[in-house]
């Protein structure tokens, strides 16, 4: 029997309390002081959804759907976190002690970015270093256009669209959405808005939302000082309301798995405002352990190992 091929899957990370988040932003920062307010605003925010962040228990499901998917195949899952524990370098060190010799990476962000995925694999090569080791690793460095990531997106348009009586559901608007980047990454041709975007026009091309019934926004800009990519959700559901739409599905496209960023900024934070606006704002799940997900996740990763001839 050959060795098994590793599967490093990979996602941002979060605290497990909120006594973690001081190092957690402390990680965020590369150990820059945090200013007490940026502190006290994301402590509130974790305080709002439970105290901690669900994401490293969303993605351990995810992981765990696609494995089932592979089962047999010969590959051995990790799960590997950017800015907490399990932290990827570390996972890259137990691999290397688990004899692993060939591996595949992928985020759980289906959009390439430098400053996004580009620093996940980073990490990678800064594991191999930092433990001395040696894998060969192949990256998936998107899957932005994958049926079966479009065809489960599509699900969550309907499933959102379906909480309307039927002789209301035309009039419904979808805002699809993802995580803001600072703005200079358009400077340097970063694919990452383009894939984004055509990622939402196939989506509602799939679930048949016309143009005029589907919009884009930003959400989750960071805290600092350059431009970030806009407008940002809370003041395009403005924009929206002053167009006099109040009827509102919120799918944001960049994230797989329900975390802060969906959790606070969406359903706390944005929903207010929709609230003040007289607008009704709905956001299905986010896809997680989704089937439809997973069975695309699962066959990303088998042709990977297929065209780099690791199967049997």
């Amino acid at each position: 029997m050959s060795d098994p091929t590793g599967v490093l899957f990979m996602a941002y990370g979060g605290p497990d309390s909120l006594s973690d988040i001081g190092g957690y932003l402390a990680d965020i920062r590369s150990g820059r002081t945090t200013p007490r307010s940026v502190l006290e605003a994301i402590t509130y925010n974790y305080k709002r959804i439970g105290g901690r962040s669900p994401l490293r228990e969303r993605t351990q499901e995810t992981i765990d759907a696609v494995m089932r998917k592979l089962e047999g195949e010969g590959f051995r899952a990790y799960l590997g976190m950017r800015h907490w524990a399990p932290w990827i370098e570390e996972t890259v060190g137990q691999m290397i002690d688990d004899g692993i010799k060939r591996a595949i990476s992928i985020v759980m962000a289906p959009h390439y970015s430098r400053l996004s995925v580009a620093k996940y694999q980073q990490k990678i090569t800064h594991g191999l270093r930092m433990y001395r080791g040696s894998i060969e690793f192949r990256h998936i460095n998107s899957y932005y256009d994958a049926p079966g990531l479009i065809e489960a997106l599509a699900g969550r348009v309907h499933e959102g669209i379906k909480r309307w009586p039927e002789a209301e559901r035309a009039e419904v608007h979808v805002v699809f959405s993802a995580h803001s980047l600072p703005a200079r990454i358009l400077q340097y041709g970063d694919p990452y808005e383009q894939q984004l975007l055509e990622t939402a026009r196939r989506v509602a091309v799939e679930a048949n939302v016309p143009r005029c019934r589907w919009s884009w926004s930003w959400q989750s800009a960071g805290r600092s000082a350059e431009p970030w990519l806009g407008p940002q959700l809370d003041e395009h559901l403005k924009a929206l309301a002053a167009q006099h739409i109040t009827q509102v599905v919120s799918v944001p496209v960049g994230f797989v798995s329900d975390h802060v960023e969906v959790l606070y900024d969406i359903d706390i934070k944005a929903q207010s405002v929709a609230r003040r606006c007289g607008m009704r704002l709905e956001r299905p799940p986010a896809l997680n352990d989704d089937p439809i997900f997973t069975r695309q996740l699962a066959a990303i990763v088998y042709a990977e190992a297929m065209e780099a001839g690791w199967l049997n």
